[in-house]
Parts: C-alpha cells; sequence; structure tokens
C-alpha cells in the first residue's frame, strides 16, 4: 500500500486508514485481530480509533491485537479526545483537564506509552483557543504524542487552531469527505492546503451508500437495516445520492471492479487528502475494500464523478 506525507509534516501513513468505530460492538476482538493482520499485510500502517467509539469499547479490542497480532511499532496510532458519548449523550470538553484526562486513558487502554497522532475531537466555544493550543504543546513536548491534529472543525476554526499552535503544530484534519459530502472543499480544504495540514477523509463511502448495496431496497444485513444506525445511513439516501452512485456504479462496471473501489478512490487521491479512513464489519468487508488499492481512477472517469456529485 502506498504511503504518504501527512501535509508538510514529517508524518507518512498509508493512503488507506484502518476505522475502528465498530470494534467492541458489530466487530469483536477475534474479527478485529483477522482485519489487523490483514491491513498490516497488505501495507497498511494507519489505525483509527478514539475513547468515545463504543464509549471506549474500540480503544479495548484494540489494546488486545496490539503487539499479538502487530507489533506496536509497524503501526501509526491515531486516537483523539474532547468528545465523550456515554449513554448515548453526545458532549464535548476541550479544555485541558478534558483533553488530558482522556489522553491519559487511551494510552492505559492501549497499554502504549504515546500516540502517533492524537486529535482534539471537536471545536469546543467554551475552551480558549489558547488552552488548547498549550495542551497539544504539552502532548508533543512530553512524548505521549508523536504529531496532533483537529477532527470535525470548520476551515476558520482549523485556520485560527492553526495561528495559535507553538510546537504542537496541527498536522492533520480528520473530516467527513465522500461523493456524497464535499463541503469541507469550500473552505477546510483551502485552509489546510494553506497551513501545511494533511485531510484524513472520513466516512469516504457515505455509510456504505456509495457501495451500491441501497440501490433496489435494505439488505437484511446492512447497517441501514440495524436500529442503532438506520437513521444515519438514510441521511445519504436522498433523491441526488441516486445520480452519484449511479455514476459509481457504471464506472466500476467499465474498470472491471467494484462501486466501493472506485468511490474510495476517489476520496482518497482527491487534493490534499492523506488517507481515507474506512471501517469495515468483518474480514470479507476489508478484503474488498484492500482491493480498491490496485485502483487508480481515470482522469476522465475522476471528473465525470467530480461533475455528477458538485
Amino acid at each position: 500500500m502506498k504511503q504518504r506525507s501527512v501535509g508538510a509534516s514529517g508524518l507518512r501513513v498509508s493512503r488507506i486508514g484502518l476505522g475502528t468505530l465498530g470494534w467492541g460492538s458489530g466487530t469483536d476482538g477475534d474479527d478485529a485481530a483477522a482485519q489487523l493482520s490483514a491491513f498490516a499485510d497488505a501495507g497498511g500502517t494507519l489505525v483509527d480509533t478514539a475513547p468515545s467509539y463504543g464509549e471506549g469499547r474500540a480503544q479495548r479490542v484494540l489494546a488486545e491485537v496490539l503487539d499479538d497480532v502487530v507489533p506496536r511499532r509497524e503501526l501509526i496510532v491515531s486516537g483523539a479526545a474532547g468528545v465523550t458519548t456515554a449513554g448515548g449523550r453526545y458532549r464535548v470538553d476541550c479544555s485541558r483537564r478534558g483533553l488530558l484526562d482522556q489522553l491519559e486513558t487511551t494510552l492505559r487502554d492501549l497499554g502504549t506509552d504515546y500516540l502517533d497522532l492524537w486529535q482534539v475531537g471537536a471545536w469546543d466555544e467554551k475552551t480558549p483557543v489558547e488552552e488548547i493550543a498549550s495542551t497539544l504543546d504539552y502532548a508533543v513536548n512530553s512524548g505521549k504524542a508523536r504529531y496532533v491534529g483537529a477532527r470535525g472543525y470548520l476551515g476558520w476554526q482549523l485556520a485560527t487552531a492553526a495561528g495559535a499552535a507553538g510546537e504542537g503544530r496541527i498536522v492533520a484534519t480528520q473530516a467527513e469527505y465522500s461523493l456524497l459530502a464535499r463541503g469541507i472543499e469550500d473552505e477546510l480544504v483551502p485552509a489546510a492546503r494553506h497551513h501545511g495540514v494533511g485531510v484524513l477523509a472520513a466516512v469516504p463511502l457515505a455509510g456504505g451508500v456509495l457501495t451500491g448495496k441501497y440501490r433496489t431496497g435494505t439488505p437484511a444485513d446492512s447497517r441501514g437495516a440495524d436500529d442503532a444506525h438506520a437513521e444515519w445511513v438514510a441521511s445519504y439516501l436522498i433523491d441526488t445520492a441516486d445520480n452519484v452512485v449511479d455514476a459509481a456504479v457504471t464506472a466500476a462496471g467499465g474498470l472491471k471492479t467494484s462501486p466501493l473501489a472506485v468511490a474510495l478512490a476517489w476520496a482518497r487521491d482527491r487534493p490534499g487528502v492523506s488517507s481515507a479512513i474506512v471501517g469495515a464489519r468483518d474480514l470479507a468487508q476489508l478484503t474488498g475494500i484492500l482491493v480498491s488499492e490496485e485502483l487508480e481512477l481515470p482522469r476522465a472517469i475522476a471528473s465525470a464523478l467530480d461533475d455528477v456529485s458538485s
């Protein structure tokens, strides 16, 4: 798998990242071990987690397979802090206390001394940006984080945070980006480029909608049929999505590959993107994802997808 620099930093990651959002819920320890092994065998390095994933379950499952399956030093582990989802309630606390408490919890859960990339999980209007910046500085200077970044920021928020940063310079910003979610192109991507920040594209398959699996209904074994995710998946199943999915399916037919590979390759290779992070329920799904590494979209097809999704 090809590796890319994250923004203007020296950090290099695989251009496809492995997400762990479903680990500990839809994905058990055995499935997680199989996924991590296959991902590493394919040359993947970037593994994304957070204490808010499954209310901490994802980190604990990752801890079970780190070193036992793949040596810790061979992976780029990305974590986050500042967001909790206990009891289904979303809460943001990016104060120094809130961030460092979660950082220590993550390090303890994972059984590691450091994170390769540690990101502020959300914009916090109640915490001065200078306090957040100094906390990032502390994490880098103490060796608990090698690099730092921010998730879910708007363009002006990233520019503000980047301007306040000291030695703990922001090198990455993680945001939703797919053929069905291109809003970050207006402000966030230009801001990231200006400040030398790499974009990590999250949810590049739009909850699975871009795989084409929902074209004729909702498969019984899909997230759309799961009460916990049905509303989220439905948010992508809008009228304008039909043309985009049809275009991905048509392109896949011509390239003799899958719509999944087409949609993922499109997001992966957008300007400014360092890696596209995607999760899988099991090894079979991950195998389909890894196949996309072999696909380089012809310029004409990428342009056609741009037009139909804009």
